[in-house]
């Protein structure tokens, strides 16, 4: 028996841009329009098929996964990371190559992926069981489990399309988790939960991962994608541009591809249709001085700034930053709406065109290389954009407090605190 539990070579697909499915009453009606598909794949300039509101989510990757192996996926948004994932769960057909996957799959692909809205938790559970070829005895064995571990249970027997997208999301990875497929495929819809089930998560993903299992996990917190992977895939525009052990895929990815003069900037296709009518624009790090900046210094105070346009108005919109270290630590998350007079001044924000910047104090953050992150949503509504390794920026250290001695000083933060030494006898 091979020991793979993935085989993915050469394995690309490509997307009609602004294309709508085509709906034939009629025989005639799809024979005229296989016709005419025909004609237009021989006229001149189309280039083999391809056009210009095509593109390529993904193109030419391969790669190996082994049983029992847990593989990160990273990459920025827009980078083919979930349509990866959809390919192997076989929720969409490949374009070209293959992917050969041996073992039944549980995936949790996005919330209410694989529900039906109106059966009833209970049936979902059953039915999703059924779907991965387990008998009805082994799923009312896990049952008891499953719904202690999602706190549905009041609401069990309710229409799922009745339950809250937080409630959803508990019910469908407590199932992906507990129904046992040998490969479990997990994309970046743990964000949605709150942070205590974010860590109940994690650890059922650790206890998931030491059962021997092959896990496939996308996600944009490095910290989880360190503690839970071996090894990790960076997708860059649709490619495979790395994969490699977990700590230094993470490297790669947080050191490689960002803006090296302090300024990033958005190209319409890594911003997903969902973030309309948010589009951001650029992210700048500034000095003390004004200037776009790479490297800021620890003594002076710095200006984060993002740039963005609104097509329609929005009611309650906030725009944040996370700073993070290079690990995926978080350090602070702040939103430009946090005070309240700003909250009462932007509780609707009309279309146009905007910039939303904050200053980090000085005397704030010690040396070394940090990552910012940005969030563009409406409070328990609706996230427009979020891409949490937008840029890195570096900070010197130079005249920090305790720069006297050539030791490095632990931690993110170097605040210069107000110290007094009171002599009490001599």
């Amino acid at each position: 028996m091979s020991d793979l539990a993935i085989r993915v070579e050469h394995l690309s697909k490509q997307y009609r841009i602004g294309a709508q499915a085509e709906r034939y009453d009629t025989l005639r009606d799809l024979l005229t329009g296989t016709v005419e598909r025909a004609v237009q794949r021989l006229k001149p300039g189309r280039n083999g098929g391809e056009s210009a509101n095509t593109i390529w989510a993904l193109k030419d990757i391969s790669f190996d996964v082994k049983r029992g192996q847990v593989l990160g996926i990273i990459g920025r948004n827009g980078a083919g990371k979930s349509t990866l994932l959809k390919v192997l769960a076989r929720v969409t057909e490949p374009t070209e190559g293959l992917g050969e996957i041996h073992g039944r799959v549980g995936s949790l692909l996005e919330v209410g992926t694989g529900f039906h809205p109106e059966l009833t938790g209970r049936e979902n559970i059953f039915l999703n069981g059924a779907i991965l070829g387990m008998k009805r005895s082994e799923i009312a064995r896990k049952f008891d489990e499953i719904v202690e571990f999602s706190e549905v249970g009041a609401f069990i027997d309710t229409p799922v399309k009745r339950y809250s997208s937080g409630m959803y999301l508990r019910l469908a990875f407590s199932v992906a988790a507990h129904l046992e497929p040998e490969i479990l495929v997990v994309d970046e819809v743990l964000a949605v939960g709150d942070a205590e089930f974010q860590r109940k998560c994690m650890g059922k993903m650790g206890d998931v991962a030491q059962q021997g299992r092959t896990v496939l996990f996308v996600s944009h917190n490095m910290s989880a994608i360190l503690r839970l992977t071996q090894e990790t895939l960076v997708i860059e525009k649709g490619c495979l541009s790395m994969c490699g052990p977990t700590p230094q895929a993470v490297d790669y990815y947080l050191s490689h591809g960002f803006a090296t003069e302090g300024e990033r900037a958005w190209e319409t296709e890594e911003v997903p249709p969902e973030a309309y009518p948010f589009r951001p624009l650029a992210l700048r790090v500034r000095d003390a001085r004004g200037k776009v900046v790479d490297t800021v210094r620890s003594t002076e105070p710095a200006t984060l700034e993002l740039e963005y346009c609104l097509a329609e108005g929005i009611t309650g919109l906030r725009v944040g930053f996370y700073l993070l270290s290079t690990r995926g630590e978080y350090v602070f998350t702040s939103f430009d709406t946090d005070d309240p007079d700003a909250f009462e001044r932007y509780s609707v924000r009309p279309a146009g065109h905007y910039i939303s910047r904050c200053v980090l104090p000085a005397d704030l953050l010690n040396e070394g290389r940090f990552v910012i992150g940005i969030n563009a949503s409406s409070y328990r509504i609706k996230r427009y954009f979020q891409d949490e390794q937008a840029i890195t920026f570096t900070v010197d250290g130079a005249g920090a407090p305790g720069t006297v001695w050539p030791e490095p000083r632990l931690g993110t933060v170097r605040p210069r605190l107000n110290w007094q030494i009171e002599v009490v006898t001599e």
